[in-house]
């Protein structure tokens, strides 16, 4: 997508924070500016206070008037500080808000794009930025915010100073304008680096989880592979450092140029106002009001490239934040799907992101409601893919997936609400056992007799030792539990499945850390609990596929051969060759 600049990124951005809250949202931006106005003001009452000085020196006034504009000269002082103080308590409490409903946003956002998006690595790269992007996202807009709110004292002096000379008014713009002409250089510089940047980040991310991931440190260590991790994490840290190098001297030579430049207004200024001093063309008075008030702007103006120079270097995450929430999402009605239609697929293709060969090529079927469907192949041949499609995970490059008369490509992800599976790659969330089980309905009270039930259907004895207490142990060391092997972590994924309420479920190699006798179990209690159901079983044993109503036969991506076992075997072709070369660890 295209890139964002400055001004779009902030008014794309202020609705989000505005909504945070509300009612702080105005009092603190009118407070910045009630701030601004106050320093604004303390340049002519600077004036006034020492003009009637002068006065009263020479006895041209009486010394209550004096006191009276010394009065208002601290009044405005006091009230400067109180209201900063106010202000800055009331951003304290306001961005902690923000960056809550900023993490909420992104991973709705998440939750909506199609799920082949996390396939293509450079949509992997976009949520690495995007989520690096977030908190500057924030930060990016309230700085805008609070600079645009404190302009009201550069209007209170630009009103001042015009009265008193008009020439003081450019040479003030040449103290303000390299600020600007920073933001736009800096911005392109570090934009241009966080490009490079991301990639890199997600390579070196990946190398440091390698040698420290719980899921990895064993095999890491034994076999000797983490000095080789460490140097391919201490080359891409390298490569990041130098990306950061070189930006931060682009940006510093520009940065230095043009606060040359602004010194250059600052001197200007100065020689003005004494030239203007020994002419009689103003007051002592004026003269030291606008003294100090340059001096306060210079301070104020260095404090804006300080925030200037931030925001340049935060700006690239900015738009990368922006572009990843503006991706399309997968479109659609959210339709109720028929409770008893068959599903029907006609030439369905898929390709994977940046893939040359079809993973499904061509692949036309009718899968019966209530039929249980095995589907069987090489690796590679593309089963779980067909899978994908078929659940509606994923959208067909060509040809279409019909539940009764109804496409997947006209529905949002509300397709899954009737759909239950457990993938080989099934998770092990860090949770209580129950809360394993019952995850996908977790808002909902679960009695022990339901999850009794379906522990029984996948194989699981809460009585074991490994769950020392019953549904409420926790799964995972890290947060003082109990750790599973890998076939008690598989029965745990496969009750989840059968938990969840559903009418069609697929079961993609769930039993590969399951010995074969109780993988045969887990089946036969599959096809107990499928029955007036439709089901899929994805599995590279051929033992157990005698069950189903029918079998799938792919290679290549194609949909080579379907019937029963026994048709299958009597064709003596793709399968048969697949089921002879199990054939003997199903003998007894």
């Amino acid at each position: 997508m295209k890139k964002v600049n400055v001004f779009q990124a902030f008014f794309i951005m202020l609705p989000k924070i505005a909504r945070a809250a509300p009612v702080l949202f105005h009092v603190r931006n009118i407070a910045f500016i009630a701030q601004g106005v106050l320093y604004g003001i303390t340049a002519p009452a600077t004036q006034s206070l020492f003009d009637k000085a002068v006065d009263f020196a020479a006895g041209n006034a009486e010394l209550a008037i004096v006191i009276f504009w010394l009065a208002i000269l601290a009044l405005t002082h006091i009230f400067k500080q109180a209201i900063n103080g106010m202000a800055n308590f009331i951003s304290y409490c306001y961005w902690g808000k923000i960056e809550g409903i900023l993490s909420v946003d992104l991973h709705k956002k998440m939750s909506k794009i199609s799920p082949v998006y996390f396939e293509d690595t450079r949509v992997l790269d976009d949520i690495n930025k995007a989520v690096q992007g977030k908190d500057e996202a924030a930060w990016f807009t309230g700085t805008i915010l609070f600079m645009l709110c404190t302009s009201s004292y550069y209007v209170v002096m630009a009103f001042y100073l015009f009265q008193i000379k008009p020439l003081l008014m450019v040479l003030l713009a040449l103290v303000f304008a390299p600020a600007i002409l920073t933001h736009l250089f800096r911005t392109k510089i570090f934009s241009k680096a966080e490009d490079k940047a991301a990639p890199v980040r997600r390579e070196f991310d990946y190398y440091e989880n390698c040698m420290t991931g719980r899921e990895y440190f064993k095999e890491t260590r034994i076999l000797g592979a983490f000095s080789y991790f460490r140097t391919l994490y201490a080359d891409t840290l390298t490569l990041l450092n130098k990306l950061r190098f070189r930006a931060s001297v682009k940006s510093s030579l520009v940065e230095l140029g043009m606060q040359v430049l602004s010194l250059g207004g600052y001197i200007g200024v100065l020689l003005l106002l004494f030239d203007s001093l020994m002419k009689g063309d103003i007051s002592v008075g004026a003269f030291a009001a606008v003294f100090a008030s340059i001096e306060q702007m210079f301070s104020m103006m260095n404090g804006i490239f300080e925030r200037v120079s931030i925001l340049a270097g935060y700006f690239g995450r900015v738009q990368n934040y922006i572009r990843f929430t503006q991706m399309p999402e997968r479109e659609g009605a959210g339709i109720e799907l028929p409770e008893n239609a068959d599903i029907s697929l006609s030439g369905v293709s898929f390709s994977y992101p940046g893939a040359e060969q079809k993973a499904v090529d061509g692949v036309t079927l009718t899968i019966k409601n209530g039929e249980t469907i095995a589907i069987v192949g090489e690796n590679g041949s593309g089963k779980t893919t067909l899978v994908r499609l078929i659940t509606g995970l994923y959208l067909p490059d060509e040809g279409d997936v019909l539940y009764g008369e109804i496409n997947t490509k006209t529905t949002t992800l509300s397709l899954f609400k009737k759909i239950s599976a457990v993938f080989q790659k099934y998770q092990r969330y860090q949770m209580t056992l129950r809360e394993n089980i019952g995850i996908s309905a977790v808002s909902e009270a679960t009695e022990d007799n339901e999850l009794d039930k379906i522990c029984v259907q996948a194989g699981i004895d809460k009585s074991d030792r490994s769950f020392n207490n019953g549904y409420e142990t926790m799964l995972s060391r890290e947060f003082d539990g109990v750790d599973l092997s890998g076939g008690e972590w598989q029965r745990v994924a496969i009750a989840r499945s059968f938990f969840r309420s559903h009418s069609f479920i697929a079961l993609d190699e769930p039993t590969a850390a399951i010995d074969p006798i109780e993988e045969t179990k887990i089946y036969n209690r599959f096809a107990e609990i499928s029955k007036n159901k439709t089901a899929i079983i994805v599995t590279h044993r051929l033992g157990s596929v005698k069950l189903a109503d029918r079998i799938l036969v792919m290679n290549h991506g194609r949909l080579v051969e379907q019937g029963t076992h026994d048709d299958l075997m009597a064709v003596n072709g793709e399968y048969a060759r697949l089921y002879k070369s199990q054939e003997q660890w199903y003998r007894v």
